[in-house]
């Protein structure tokens, strides 16, 4: 696991690069500040989940969570860890300054719902020889069974170029098709996990406020705000993002809903990146991008001023 910001995960995009071909288990975690370049190193931003979706040049899986506060990032941390070593593949965490920097009460953390969970790993009993050992051999999952460092005598072949079942670098096409197209298997097993956002209150809305991420305390707040005042509002938070959860959420929505997206950012990223994946057209977005957090009140002067 590295941690780090804006500006330090666009130092190590290669590192991402070559953890996705050598199929390296990575945690990366973002506490996103404005930008671009030093932009306000002390403030807050959701600005970007566009560049770590698709961050470094090719194509590779990875996953991308977002915790909205301390408890959520308790928990997705572990499941950042999970997900990495089961797929062995780079998992990104966005954070903001605004989270990162918060204080939280948190009742009680379940240590009982946390679970190690290494994925597929092979020992010498179950290889026939160390000389026949393939770190990238053939899965229908997409994920190779390997072998843990000083835990077995195979020896272990990696480098950044494209590589055989065997490691051993090649230029084949029939091999780099075969390569990609496991490699690229692993999105849909990791989409299976992600969870459904927060949905609150349960009962469908004509209105819809949609979030990610550090936003949620706000979003909450102002739906609570929104509800006492007569005007029915629905909040769907997500924290868990790329791969987007595989269920149809039209069913959670009203047809005629209108979805506002809130976001920290200039352009509301996650809504285009909502809209791609569901087709759920959104109505309005409330954005702040002056490196100040968002609060309930903006957010319902903002929603009043749209709907009434």
């Amino acid at each position: 696991m590295t941690a780090t910001s804006g500006g330090g995960f666009c130092l190590m995009v290669e590192g991402l690069g070559l953890a996705g071909m050598t199929e390296t288990p990575l945690v990366i975690v973002n506490a996103q500040r404005p930008g671009p370049s030093t932009g306000l190193p002390t403030r807050t931003e959701q600005g970007d989940l566009k560049f770590v979706i698709h961050a470094s040049h090719g194509e590779f899986p990875r996953a991308v969570l977002a915790p909205g506060n301390a408890e959520q990032a308790f928990y997705l941390m572990a499941k950042a860890f999970n997900l990495a070593d089961q797929y062995q593949t780079p998992v990104i965490v966005l954070g903001d300054q605004h989270l990162n920097d918060s204080y939280f009460t948190v009742d009680e953390l379940d240590l009982t719902q946390i679970e190690i969970e290494r994925g597929s790993i092979v020992f010498d009993d179950r290889i026939s020889s160390a000389k026949d050992y393939k770190r990238y051999t053939w899965d229908d999952s997409g994920v190779s069974p390997r072998i843990l460092p000083g835990q077995s005598e195979a020896v272990l072949y990696a480098d950044s170029d494209e590589h055989t079942e065997a490691g051993h670098i090649t230029e084949s096409a029939e091999v780099r098709k075969q390569q990609m197209d496991k490699r690229m298997k692993k999105l849909e097993g990791m989409r299976q996990k992600m969870e459904l956002p927060v949905i609150y209150p349960s009962e469908k809305s004509d209105i819809v406020i949609l979030g990610w991420g550090s936003t949620y305390g706000a979003i909450k707040e102002a739906v609570e705000i929104m509800n006492r005042d007569g005007l029915k509002t629905q909040m769907i938070h997500f924290s868990e993002i790329y791969p987007f959860p595989s269920k149809d959420l039209s069913g959670e929505i009203s047809t005629d809903a209108k979805v506002i997206a809130v976001e920290t950012n200039y352009t509301g990223q996650f809504a285009d990146f909502f809209k791609f994946e569901t087709v759920i057209p959104i109505y309005h977005k409330i954005l702040k991008y002056d490196g100040r957090p968002i609060s309930p009140e903006e957010i319902v002067t903002e929603v009043k001023n749209q709907i009434t």
